[in-house]
Order: structure tokens, then sequence, then C-alpha cells
């Protein structure tokens, strides 16, 4: 879709087309309420500003709506819509063996426990033993630490996410 089109949706649509790239509800109703956005820079200051004001709250809804890294199951169910995108991102946990995968199983449960969501990383470009690496590194990390993390990670997911949205066909 061009950006155009983006500000021409009616709102509910573009609150759904937003969400698709950050799974919080207050950043896509915020971002929605900002169109027009004149240019492709100003989108993405716009989702940076925005992201700024987010509390944890709408950081867990966002973290909530992506699949755990190598979990292909739940990129066919539960995030459908976000399944090509997420698929793309993770194609390095795609392509790993299948002790890989359960390494990543088992470094994801552990990361759940003990910080409340699941592990977060742009995985764009990554194999699955970096993530691996990134997800044993920031294991060790204390709470407030790891989601200041999380957050980066996410909003690197949504700046990617928005390019994708805007270089889609409608």
């Amino acid at each position: 879709m061009t950006l155009e089109q983006l500000n021409e949706l009616p709102d509910d649509e573009a609150r759904a087309a937003l969400q698709r790239c950050c799974g919080s509800r207050t950043w896509a109703w915020r971002m929605a309420e900002g169109r027009p956005y004149r240019n492709r820079a100003g989108l993405l200051a716009a989702a940076e500003r925005t992201a700024d004001k987010l509390k944890r709250a709408d950081w867990l809804e966002a973290f909530a709506h992506h699949p755990k890294i190598g979990d292909r199951e739940a990129l066919r169910t539960k995030f459908a819509a976000t399944a090509a995108w997420a698929g793309e991102e993770q194609q390095g946990a795609a392509a790993a063996p299948a002790d890989t995968l359960d390494l990543l199983a088992e470094g994801n449960r552990a990361y759940e426990e003990k910080f409340g969501y699941i592990f977060i990383v742009c995985a764009s470009g990554k194999s699955a033993e970096q993530m691996l690496d990134l997800l044993h590194g920031r294991l060790a990390n204390d709470p407030d630490t790891e989601l200041v993390n999380a957050v980066r990670e996410q909003r690197a997911i949504t700046r990617l996410r928005l390019e994708k949205l805007l270089g889609q066909t409608r």
C-alpha cells in the first residue's frame, strides 16, 4: 500500500493495518489518529515519537503479538495476520536443525518464566544460532534492563514492518 492509501483508509482499517506493524493497540490508535502523513520519513518519525510515549503494558501487548522464535505452529495459527512477515523475519530459525530449534524453545521457556513475556528479537538477517546466543546473553539481564532491550528490538521490528506495509500491494 502507498502512504496515500494508508492516509485515506477508514480509521478502523488504518488501525488494523498499523497494528500488524506493532501489536500495541495504543500505538496503532495514536498512529491512525496522526494521519495524514506527508511522507515516509514523517510516518517513521511519528512511529518513534508514538513509541516514546508507550507504557510497559503497551509494550507487553505488542510483544504478545509475536510468535516465539522458531515456533512454526504459532506462525500458522495464532499469528496468521502477520505470519508472512514473521516467517520472512525468522528465516534463520526456519532453516535451523531440530536440535537448535529445541534449544531455542527451551531458552524461550526460561526467558518467559524469568521476564513474563516472550523473547523479542528483530530476527531479520540473523541465523538461529545468533538468535540463540542473543537469547542466552539476555537471560542474564535484570528485568529492567531486559525490558529496555525488548523494547529496542520491538521498535526495530515495527520500523521494518512499516516499510513492508508501505511496500505491499493492496
